[in-house]
């Protein structure tokens, strides 16, 4: 599943962020062909009004392809589970979910989540994750190395000098996706400073009732596209990996 119905405001984009091109391929091309080895089928959360521009650069994809609508800007979980009908229509055993513009998680990254999901298939959530300075996002542990709380600095919560944070990748049971995380959105609380109903903190309430397990990746590999700055770094990143001149 492709959450992508932000519409490039911070980015500063005249298309629809998930077309928004990324050294010269729209960020939905980048991600599909990623992921077109292991993914049966894609379901992409667009905006209404890039519903028709999204279907209409994608026709022909090899990739089966669904759409579903978030009209209102509500938050990442909403989008989530308001696909649930559309992404079990394809029955999967298991739901990868990923945002639009995490194009640099690497081929590597793909073989090691698919691994652990090999040996344990019945894990309700897998995620890499990164550490780093000045962190957006910063999962707490306990003793233990369970997750137990989520900070996140757009909601205004006290950051760490340096923190653990998802990398826009996520691996969940079909179990965990139709079953409990539903459980978790019927009671989840809006953002203290966005208003929005945030995915991330469903990790640590799956961590205290079942396993949820992470492993570590390149902090690059998770840099996500909101800013011309962020565009133009990962375009660089992907020039010196290809060798080509800048």
């Amino acid at each position: 599943m492709v959450p992508a119905a932000g519409l490039g405001t911070r980015l500063g984009s005249v298309l629809p962020k998930v077309l928004t091109p990324v050294a010269g391929r729209a960020m939905i091309d980048h991600i599909l062909d990623r992921y077109r080895h292991v993914a049966v089928a894609a379901v992409i959360v667009v905006h209404p009004d890039s519903r028709a521009a999204v279907a209409h650069h994608l026709q022909g994809d090899a990739t089966p392809l669904a759409f579903t609508e978030q009209p209102t800007p509500t938050g990442m979980l909403d989008a989530i589970v308001g696909a649930e009908r559309a992404v079990l229509h394809f029955n999967p055993t298991r739901v990868w979910i990923t945002w639009c513009d995490q194009i640099g998680i690497s081929a590597d990254t793909l073989t090691r989540l698919a691994a652990i999901e090999a040996a344990s298939p019945d894990l309700a959530a897998i995620m890499p994750v990164v550490t780093q300075p000045t962190p957006y996002i910063h999962f707490e542990r306990d003793a233990d190395g369970r997750l137990m709380a989520v900070r996140q600095r757009r909601e205004g919560d006290t950051m760490p000098d340096t923190g653990t944070s998802d990398s826009g990748l996520f691996s969940l049971s079909r179990q965990a996706f139709e079953h409990l995380l539903p459980e978790y959105a019927r009671a989840a609380d809006r953002g203290a400073a966005t208003g929005e109903r945030n995915f991330l903190p469903f990790f640590p309430w799956l961590a205290a009732r079942t396993t949820v397990t992470t492993f570590e990746i390149a902090a690059e590999e998770a840099q996500g596209i909101n800013t011309p700055e962020d565009l133009a770094a990962v375009e660089s990143r992907r020039r010196s990996a290809s060798g080509s001149p800048s």
